[in-house]
């Protein structure tokens, strides 16, 4: 397949970049935009290259010379008087007889051409268009697809933001039939995405979109070119390939983006939490791909249509976008198992792989994508979403907003629990690279021999999030954790003598003994789940086994100062961190609980007093401490 690349405009918005050299001259990191890009082609075997000159042409001819030195061939054709893009290529009719890719030259890219290549041949279009989502929608050309990517419409910027489209934009990189000649006038002026492709789309000719998640950005401005040459210096570009694996944020949609509402059947009605998008952006700007996943089952209840759900999606994305933000991919299941309701569509009333807690959507977003599971999370505000990451092998992050894990529906234990995105975001992008790094230090092939881990600290300094990012890392090295939470065997608060108790009264400690005694042997125990809100003992049942091959992680206040588990452990963690933190947090947990200021400071001595000598005692019998400041 020939290349063709498009190097002939003025690049007006580049300033005095392009003073005295074309706009695919402009150097990034050392080196010319079109550099990388006949890298690329040279990368993958594309060898015949065929540049379109025009300004500033002779720097450019005199650079490249005629390719030898890049392992290719290069051929140019330099225009007389500017014809837009596809006036430019009409003018290589003749010369190419077979399918063809244009470039852009003032785009950078690191795309997996064979697979853009293959899907073209495979569909047989016309034209084949790259699409993404960006940072930019609005200034950029935006591409209506239907449910099997084949284009619809083409809406030009400047667009009307109120129509609240999808945030899929035409990357400037095509695949072209040399059956799109015959639509291209000779001699006369005109542009692929403003002219030939919406004539082939009025006439009926097929147009694919082809969705990637590959490194595509234009440098169009002297903004974008330091973004994109920020992003060489630290290759992102390549992390990006749609040939490398790269990790994920699983989003679910209601009650962690967005407000929830029963049943969110129009764009109007959704709002999103307060900071969602800057979360999403720092998902953007990191080494993961942000991808919703979410049960949608009001189309299968004909509360909504797949047509109303697009645009309650196109408004999300533009509020995203409002914000700099945007999401990698979106997937939804339109299902429900469940019969009855008025108006419901009979061929969505099925039970089916994709509704969470199954795991079809994660699994079509790993064969789209490309992604290694053992490097994301899903990020849900129930209990079915962090069963789904379960079932799929992924990191779990319940958050307090929208549901906040009430519904109670699986019994599962989520990998971590923050009060909103934006926390579980700065978490993965500071606390848990850090943690984890130290965590993987600790767990030798001697501990791995051993089934046991415990963890003990004062209250709320960290303990929790530790035994997360243990499960976590224990996951990597293929060992399966589970986890048995001390907070379980605590008096409901109407069973103590408070505030005669202290620390040791306040838990079972008998009842943890022979728990842990049944555990140890593989037998099954059953608890009531304590909750935290009421600080009572619920009605409420859960159970533990261990099988043969699983770890057991223990985190709790008193887990090393019970005997019992220190003889049990391979490892012994104390987790602290400053006290101004701690004590930061144990207000907003017992605000959470309706206490006022007064009671909570009353409670704060009252525990200093009974909690830190027998808690800070248990601390010399750790193998490690970990400090973790305020990441944890």
């Amino acid at each position: 397949m020939k290349i063709i690349i498009l190097a002939g405009g003025v690049g007006s918005r580049m300033g005095h970049l392009v003073q005295d050299l074309p706009k695919p001259m402009v150097a990034l990191a050392g080196k010319p935009i079109m550099e990388y890009q006949i890298e690329l082609a040279e990368r993958y075997g594309f060898k015949e290259i065929h540049v379109l000159t025009g300004y500033k042409a002779a720097a450019l001819e005199e650079y490249f010379g005629n390719g030898s030195s890049w392992g290719v061939s290069i051929k140019y054709h330099r225009e007389h008087k500017p014809l837009g893009t596809a006036g430019a290529v009409k003018e290589l009719e003749g010369i190419l007889d077979e399918d063809f890719a244009v470039f852009y030259g003032d785009v950078l890219m690191d795309v997996d051409l064979p697979r853009l290549v293959n899907v073209h041949e495979t569909r047989g279009p016309v034209a084949t268009i790259a699409v993404h989502p960006n940072d930019h929608p609005f200034d950029s050309d935006l591409v209506e697809v239907d449910g099997h990517d084949r284009v619809l419409e083409i809406h030009n910027k400047p667009h009307d933001q109120r129509a609240c489209r999808r945030n899929l934009v035409s990357a400037a990189l095509y695949v072209l039939s040399p059956a799109i000649f015959a639509h291209i006038q000779r001699g006369e002026i005109s542009d692929f995405g403003r002219d030939i492709f919406p004539d082939l789309l009025s006439s009926g000719k097929f147009v694919s979109a082809y969705r990637t998640r590959d490194y595509i950005k234009d440098v169009g401005t002297p903004e974008r070119l330091k973004e994109v040459e920020a992003d060489l210096l630290t290759g992102r570009p390549q992390q990006l390939n749609q040939q490398a694996k790269t990790g994920a944020v699983f989003l679910d949609r209601d009650g962690v983006l967005n407000r929830p509402v029963e049943p969110l059947s129009t764009p109007e009605q959704l709002e999103l939490f307060s900071g969602v998008a800057s979360a999403v952006k720092r998902v953007n700007q990191s080494s993961r791909l942000s991808v919703m996943v979410t049960n949608q089952p009001l189309v299968a209840k004909g509360f909504a249509s797949e047509d109303d759900l697009e645009k309650i999606h196109g408004r999300l994305e533009t509020l995203l976008s409002e914000g700099g933000a945007y999401l990698d991919r979106t997937y939804y299941c339109p299902h429900h198992p469940e019969k009855g309701h008025k108006g419901e569509r009979s061929d969505l009333k099925i039970k089916c792989d994709c509704r969470k807690p199954a795991t079809g959507m994660i699994d079509q977003a790993v064969f789209d994508l490309n992604i290694d599971l053992q490097d994301s999370f899903i990020i849900g505000d129930r209990t079915v979403d962090i069963q789904a990451g379960v079932n799929a092998g992924v990191g779990t992050i319940l958050v307090r907003t929208g549901c906040a894990g009430e519904d109670q529906l699986f019994r599962c234990i989520p990998d971590f629990i923050f009060d909103d995105l934006g926390e579980a975001v700065d978490f993965l992008e500071a606390g848990y690279p850090w943690l984890l790094s130290e965590v993987n230090k600790l767990v030798t092939a001697d501990v791995l021999e051993n089934r046991v881990i415990a963890i003990g600290g004062l209250s709320r300094s960290g303990k929790t999030t530790l035994a997360g990012v243990l499960a976590v890392a224990l996951r990597k090295a293929g060992v399966q954790a589970k986890r048995m939470s001390l907070d379980n065997w605590l008096f409901g608060l109407s069973q103590r003598d408070e505030p005669n108790n202290g620390v040791r009264d306040r838990y079972q400690y008998a009842q943890i003994r022979n728990a842990l005694k049944k555990v140890l042997k593989g037998e099954a125990i059953e608890f009531s789940l304590y909750d935290s809100i009421t600080r009572e003992s619920t009605d409420i049942k859960d159970s533990l086994i261990l099988k043969r091959d699983e770890f057991l992680i223990i985190d709790g206040v008193v887990s090393l100062d019970i005997k019992e588990i220190r003889e049990a452990a391979s490892l012994l963690l104390y987790t602290e961190t400053t006290e101004s933190v701690r004590r930061e947090r144990i207000r907003d947990l017992y605000k959470e609980k309706g206490l006022l200021n007064k009671e909570i400071e009353l409670l704060y001595e009252a525990r200093s007093g009974d909690e830190e000598p027998v808690v800070l005692r248990s601390r010399k019998f750790a193998d490690s401490v970990i400090n973790s400041g305020a990441l944890a």
